[in-house]
């Protein structure tokens, strides 16, 4: 079969995903001109369900805004049309459900290493350029879509074949042309079209397996078609199971494109796993504890390094691996619990958020009932902070609210609570 048959076949399986209604109808209101924030607030307030997922995410440290943004028209206002509508088409896409082949594709896993292969692209437009990591956001997360419509339409068929890829004799791509008659990235992009996506989403799912191949002359396209490449390398480091084959490739290609340096690099390496992680909270996928590249490319070296010796030295080397994984596992519980500190903590003010203080709060509340003490809860703001925040600017306001804390800080015994309660309010618990 030729291209054309199996996408018709694609078609007639009934195997192309639907787009929420939300999602769909949104495409085309904001592909019009006259479209206004009013008509978008509109059609996203129509699900519940879907405004309240919009606004855990804008409220998170995804974005790191000073102040809660407490609507949809205010998400759109501060975020635009573009923003709003990748958030909505990851929500549309991550909620696509499907039941896995045994021991072949895995639907978890796809959704895991496209979310991988979405925050990495987003990271490292913000290397790249100051230009909006929305869209790229987006194109990552859909990338790979062809990949899900040829594992619905031919189950077995495509199970088999990703199978085969793992090996890594044949690459996936060329299974696919080979097996089926089309590659993942071709029905993607043909998917994307026939949900009327515009051609910023559409061509960097044709292209992202081969950057060069794009031959148009807009340089917009062509460095977002080269970071989602790269962050297609990146995801593979992190979940291919061979993370030093795609490793120099990767460090390899950052410098030649985008003149990144080992330091940015290293960085971003160290990092990217636990932006993850951070990510999948947010978008309500359930994923495992992912290592970090350094870790993971250090344990790959060992397995590397005990294929080649004797046995006396790999009964030597598995001791050096031993003592090495004690100390990794010993990092990695230093690192899990300032992650977790983190998470307590406001992350503009660097004060206990809200979350933390309801906690500590009902603690100290059943501690002062047990034991018949006094509690002292305070309730406070900081007066005309809005009006002096529009007039002096955001910045400006942050700072005076890190002071506060600081000031605050200064004054209160070390057993006693400092939080961010929201916005320009705060609250003490003294027991």
């Amino acid at each position: 079969m030729n291209k054309e048959d199996v996408l018709q076949q694609v078609i007639d399986s009934g195997s192309l995903p639907t787009l929420s209604t939300v999602a769909s109808k949104l495409i085309s209101l904001t592909a019009k001109e006259d479209t206004t924030i009013f008509d978008i607030t509109k059609l996203i307030a129509q699900d519940i369900s879907l405004s309240a997922k919009v606004l855990k995410v804008v409220n998170s440290s995804f974005y790191n805004f000073p102040n809660e943004v407490g609507s949809i028209q205010q998400a759109v206002a501060i975020l635009g049309t573009n923003a709003v509508r990748s958030l909505v088409l990851s929500f549309s896409f991550l909620s696509m459900e499907h039941a896995n082949e045994p021991g072949g594709f895995s639907y978890e896993e796809f959704w895991e290493r496209s979310l991988a292969a979405a925050v990495s692209a987003k990271l490292l437009m913000s290397l790249v350029c100051d230009d909006d990591t929305e869209e790229v956001f987006t194109v990552s997360l859909l990338a790979n879509l062809g990949k899900l419509i040829l594992a619905t339409a031919f189950p077995e068929r495509y199970s088999a074949i990703f199978s085969q890829a793992a090996t890594g004799e044949k690459s996936l791509y060329l299974l696919e042309e080979e097996e089926i008659g089309a590659d993942h990235t071709y029905i993607g992009r043909e998917a994307a079209q026939h949900w009327h996506f515009p051609e910023s989403l559409t061509l960097p799912i044709l292209y992202h397996h081969d950057p060069d191949s794009y031959e148009g002359s807009d340089p917009a396209m062509k460095r977002n078609i080269e970071i989602i490449y790269l962050a297609g390398l990146l995801a593979n480091i992190l979940y291919s199971g061979k993370p030093i084959d795609y490793h120099r490739p990767f460090r390899e290609q950052a410098k030649k494109r985008f003149a990144l340096d080992d330091e940015k690099i290293d960085d971003l390496l160290q990092r990217v796993n636990v932006e993850v992680a951070q990510a999948a909270e947010f978008f309500g996928i359930k994923i495992g504890g992912t290592p970090s590249i350094p870790e993971l490319l250090q344990e790959a070296n060992i397995e590397l390094s005990l294929l080649n010796m004797s046995y006396e030295q790999m009964n030597r080397e598995l001791v050096k691996a031993k003592i090495q994984l004690e100390k990794l596992t010993t990092e990695l519980e230093e690192k899990n619990t300032y992650l977790e500190s983190i998470a307590n903590l406001d992350g503009l003010t660097e004060v206990y958020n809200h979350r933390y203080f309801q906690n500590f709060l009902e603690k100290e509340l059943n501690r002062a009932l047990r034991r018949d003490l006094e509690l002292s809860l305070i309730l406070c703001d900081i007066d005309f902070f809005k009006k002096f925040n529009d007039f002096h600017g955001h910045q400006v306001g942050d700072f005076i609210l890190r002071e506060v804390c600081r000031a605050c800080g200064e004054q209160i015994r070390e057993y006693d609570l400092l939080a961010r309660y929201g916005g320009e309010e705060f609250v003490f618990v003294l027991p």
